[in-house]
C-alpha cells in the first residue's frame, strides 16, 4: 500500500502510527500539543522514536468528549498538517469522521484518512476519500451495543464499512480496518475483541490496532492514564501475534522495541 510517497508492506512488516492530538481535551495528552511549535517538536520526537506515520487528530473521541464545529477542527488540524508536510518527510494521517474536515485536511496534505465511524457518520465521506485517491482506515463503531453475537456482529459492521468504501469507488488496496477498541464496547467486549483479533483477517484487509492508554487497560489494571504503557505494550504484542500490521500509539519507542522482539520470535525458523 502506498501512503503518501512511501510504500508499506502490510503483509510482511509492522508499522508505527504516532498519535499527535492537537486538542485541548484528549483523554491522555489533551492540551499538550495544540500549538504548532509544540506539535512540531512532538512530531520530531515521534519520528526519532521510530514512527512511520503521524496521526493528527483535532477533536477528542474519548467518552463524553465535547463536540466541536468543523471550522474549529479545520483550524486545529490544517496548519499542523501543512507544517508537518513541509518540515518532515513522513506520511500524515488525519483522524476525522467529517467530510468537510477531511476535504480541507487532504488539501493541506493528509495522506491517509482515519475515520472512527467507518464512513457511517457522514454520507459523503467515502466520496471525498475516493476522489482524493488516498487510503483510508475504517474503524468499527456503532450507536448502540445491541449485539446478538458480538464478534460476528463486529465483522458484519466492518463489512458494511468496506462495502460503503467500495461502492464509492475506493479501491480494495486502499482499505485498512480497525476493530475499534474502546468504541461501542464495554470492558468485557473490548477484551473479547482483543482475544479474537485474528478473526478480522478473514475480511481480507490489513488491520490497524489502537489500544494506547485506553480505559480497557486502566480498568483491567486499575491504573491512571499515565501508567498504562506496559498494558499497551502487551496489547500491541498480542495484536502482532494476531496479524495486525499498524499500531497507533502514544509511546512509539517502547512499543517498537517490544514489537521488534515479538516479531523476531515469530519469524524464527
Amino acid at each position: 500500500m502506498i501512503i503518501g510517497k512511501k510504500e508499506f508492506d502490510l503483509e510482511q512488516h509492522f508499522y508505527m502510527m504516532g498519535i499527535l492530538n492537537v486538542t485541548p481535551d484528549s483523554f491522555s495528552d489533551g492540551g499538550k500539543y495544540n500549538d504548532i511549535e509544540r506539535a512540531l517538536r512532538q512530531t520530531e520526537q515521534l519520528i526519532e522514536d521510530g514512527a512511520d506515520i503521524i496521526d493528527v487528530g483535532g477533536e477528542s473521541t474519548r467518552p463524553n468528549h465535547i463536540k466541536i464545529t468543523s471550522e474549529e477542527e479545520m483550524e486545529r488540524v490544517c496548519p499542523v498538517i501543512e507544517k508537518i508536510k513541509t518540515t518532515f518527510d513522513i506520511p500524515v494521517s488525519l483522524d476525522t469522521y467529517k467530510s468537510d474536515v477531511a476535504q480541507a485536511g487532504i488539501k493541506a496534505g493528509a495522506d491517509l484518512l482515519n475515520d472512527v465511524w467507518g464512513l457511517k457518520w457522514d454520507g459523503t465521506m467515502a466520496q471525498v476519500i475516493a476522489k482524493a485517491g488516498i487510503p483510508c482506515c475504517l474503524m468499527h463503531n456503532r450507536h448502540d451495543r445491541n449485539y446478538t453475537n458480538f464478534v460476528e456482529n463486529v465483522l458484519e459492521d466492518l463489512r458494511e464499512s468496506v462495502n460503503l468504501a467500495i461502492d464509492a469507488g475506493i479501491s480494495k488496496d486502499k482499505i485498512i480496518l480497525d476493530p475499534g477498541i474502546g468504541f461501542a464496547k464495554d470492558l468485557n467486549e473490548n477484551l473479547i475483541m482483543m482475544k479474537h483479533l485474528d478473526r478480522l483477517k478473514e475480511l481480507g484487509y490489513p488491520v490497524l490496532l489502537g489500544t494506547s492508554r485506553k480505559s480497557m487497560i486502566g480498568l483491567t489494571l486499575d491504573l491512571p492514564v499515565t501508567e498504562r504503557e506496559e498494558g499497551t505494550l502487551t496489547t500491541s504484542v498480542m495484536g502482532l501475534m494476531a496479524g495486525c500490521s499498524i499500531f497507533r500509539v502514544h509511546d512509539v519507542k517502547t512499543n517498537i522495541r517490544g514489537l521488534k522482539m515479538a516479531d523476531a520470535i515469530l519469524m524464527a525458523e
